[in-house]
Formats: structure tokens, C-alpha cells, sequence
């Protein structure tokens, strides 16, 4: 019942928090020597949920995409690697990771409106 009411909404809002995840693992690693960065493509992973993806896996062993696991995470490709092997640019970390906050949020702000509607509906406002 809760997909139909809230749709791909509720999917995306867990999407971007994964990411959210993803983005504060690499600036909590900045300085670990070889840590890779990743971050998740969050277009081709809803498309997947979605059923709409380019590619589409035939077997539970097979790759989603290229470059791309089972929960949608690449790595990031570095402007400038460390000498140490870290792919982590702790600049371009932050500011993807305050982008996202934002999109969190504003889908956030989405759905509890969404809630807010049902309620005031569901009161007789």
C-alpha cells in the first residue's frame, strides 16, 4: 500500500541515503593510504529498480553494468591520485556530499507533504 501512496519517492530516499553513505565513507578514509573512492549512480540504480535499465542481468552472478556492483556503487576516477594510492579528493567529496544532503532533504520534504496531504484528507480538511 505504501508504494502506491508514496511511488518511486520512498526507493529514491533510501537510494540517497546510501549515497550519503557511500560519500561520508570516502571523506572519513581521506587520508587512508590506497582507499579507492566510490560513489553510487543513482540513475542507473533506480532504473534498475524501476525495471527500465539499459542492461539487464539473466543470472544473479551477472555485473548490472559496467563498472557497477549489485548496490550500484563505481569508483570515482581521480582528477589527481595521491602518491599514497588514495582516490579520495576530499574537496569534490564535500561538495557531492552537500549536494546530496540537499536532494535528501528535499525529497524528504516531498514525502512528508505527501504524508501531510493523506492526513488532512483522510481527516476531512
Amino acid at each position: 500500500m505504501l508504494d502506491k501512496l508514496f511511488g518511486i519517492h520512498a526507493d529514491a530516499l533510501q537510494l540517497k541515503a546510501s549515497r550519503m553513505e557511500v560519500l561520508s565513507t570516502n571523506i572519513a578514509n581521506a587520508d587512508t593510504p590506497g582507499f579507492k573512492a566510490k560513489d553510487v549512480d543513482f540513475r542507473e540504480v533506480l532504473s534498475w529498480q524501476l525495471g527500465t535499465g539499459s542492461l539487464r542481468a539473466t543470472h544473479v552472478n551477472h555485473w548490472r553494468g559496467p563498472g557497477h556492483s549489485e548496490n550500484g556503487e563505481v569508483f570515482t576516477i581521480p582528477y589527481n591520485t595521491a602518491v599514497d594510492g588514495n582516490t579520495v579528493e576530499i574537496g569534490l567529496e564535500q561538495a557531492k556530499f552537500g549536494k546530496a544532503a540537499v536532494e535528501y532533504q528535499a525529497t524528504l520534504d516531498f514525502l512528508q507533504g505527501r504524508v501531510t496531504a493523506y492526513k488532512r484528507a483522510l481527516k476531512g480538511e
